[in-house]
């Protein structure tokens, strides 16, 4: 079996995304536990392929890895460190799981050369609803599962770097930038927006002005309420506007 069709891509670039999901006041990653000894953690990553634009490949590699294709994807930044290569850990890989290199993969030197050799990634993040995402693994994932931001496994290679940088990017200018509500569900209330919020930035806001700053941004409608049985006022539903 052979890892990949390394001819196939472009050489020397690859694509690692960084996932996020939203849930009962938790901001998650989508984090892959590689199918070796080691405990090994990758966020979703790929090549391109020749014949494939950047911006495709990224959303090509997301959803393989999601099952979803309308979603939110932003390129934040190049990886490029002059020392930058996994040799080490594929070294590593190999060395704890001789077995499985030796009856399963035929991995020949001018392939482990290629793949170790220094690779420029390009960092995007995606923003996705979490109720519509099935984590897909591939044959070399042991696991793909969401994990708290707060809680992250130690990750292979600066991939624990990529999920930091994305989300200072993603908290730039959140007083204007909506892209966040991409994590909610399609309907949602201003209480649930301004969780989503104080979730991200790990701060709190004052009710009245938060609600006041959204809705001037004009980018949202109002629907009808939504009616819970409960005995309090029950709260209008909100969308992007069309």
């Amino acid at each position: 079996m052979l890892l990949f069709d390394y001819k196939s891509y472009i050489p020397h670039l690859a694509i690692d995304c960084v996932i996020f999901g939203y849930k009962e006041r938790e901001l998650k990653v989508l984090i892959s536990k590689l199918y070796f000894n080691g405990d090994i953690y990758s966020l979703p990553s790929g090549f391109i392929y020749k014949q494939e634009g950047i911006d495709e490949a990224a959303h090509r590699i997301l959803k393989e890895r999601t099952g979803i294709s309308n979603i939110f994807l932003q390129h934040y930044k190049n990886f490029g460190e002059a020392e930058r290569t996994n040799k080490v850990v594929l070294q590593s890989i190999i060395n704890q799981n001789k077995e499985y290199f030796e009856s399963e993969v035929n991995l020949s030197n001018e392939e482990f050369e290629w793949l170790t050799s220094r690779f420029i990634s390009l960092g995007y993040y995606a923003l996705v609803d979490m109720n519509k995402v099935i984590p897909t693994k591939t044959e070399l994932d042991e696991s793909m599962e969401w994990y708290n931001i707060h809680e992250i496994p130690n990750m292979m290679m600066d991939h624990k770097e990529m999920i930091e940088k994305a989300l200072e990017s993603l908290r730039l200018n959140l007083d204007t930038n909506i892209i966040v509500l991409n994590l909610l569900p399609e309907t949602f209330t201003m209480k649930e927006v301004q969780d989503l919020y104080e979730t991200i930035f790990e701060k709190e806001y004052a009710r009245n002005n938060f609600q006041k700053k959204i809705l001037e941004l004009n980018v949202l409608e109002r629907l009808e309420k939504k009616f819970t049985g409960a005995s309090n006022k029950a709260p209008y539903l909100y969308r992007f506007r069309k």
